[in-house]
């Protein structure tokens, strides 16, 4: 069986930064195991200390183990192409932002932002842990809405595949080749100083 690669051998910083951000990456190929609840826990406990905005934790997770009768709900909310890989996953995760500030009802313009900063904790705590942590876009986020009775002042963001690593006969044969850590584009590509010159 072929292990999954070790994004340091495919990946290197071009400035100082901590090994875990080189670690952390999104693969797909699941055991099929299930995780104990104390470790779900301990990634919801590190997206809890996720900056926000007046300290809003605009947040919220919706979660079902794969042994709860939830499963089926949230496993059924995947586009095809992801339920190919993610029936091997331990938990499935939507995450969810508060449009509106609590205290006043009126637009927070950075919900997403601060949800996101408590994804990146969560999925950082996951890749420390020795988890893997998919974050998907495919799916269906109105049906998400219906069938998790989410009301109207939250965005429905992202769902999130959690399991022990597999290896990449776990995987359909059309993903195995994908089952790399990728790059990313150097600093200059995406920053500079003043007006924007990108």
């Amino acid at each position: 069986m072929t292990p999954l690669p070790d994004p340091l051998q495919h990946r290197t910083a071009d400035h100082s930064i901590h090994e875990l951000f080189l670690r952390r990456w999104s693969p797909r190929a699941l055991s099929g195991e299930s995780i104990p609840h104390a470790e779900l826990q301990s990634l919801l406990e590190a997206a809890r200390w996720a900056p926000s905005t007046y300290n809003e934790q605009e947040w919220r997770f919706l979660y079902a183990p794969r042994e709860s009768k939830h499963w089926k709900t949230f496993f059924d909310l995947l586009m095809q192409a992801n339920q190919a890989w993610c029936d091997k996953a331990a938990v499935l995760l939507v995450v969810l932002s508060h449009k509106v500030f609590s205290k006043t009802g009126k637009p927070n313009a950075v919900h997403s932002i601060d949800s996101g900063a408590a994804f990146q904790n969560f999925c950082l705590q996951g890749t420390h842990m020795g988890l893997v942590v998919h974050g998907m876009g495919g799916f269906n986020r109105d049906l998400a809405r219906t069938m998790l009775d989410v009301p109207e002042d939250y965005s429905v963001e992202a769902m999130i595949a959690v399991g022990r690593p597999g290896t990449i006969e776990d995987l359909p044969a059309e993903l195995r080749t994908r089952e790399i850590p990728t790059g990313r584009n150097p600093v200059k590509a995406f920053s500079c100083e003043g007006p924007f010159a990108l």
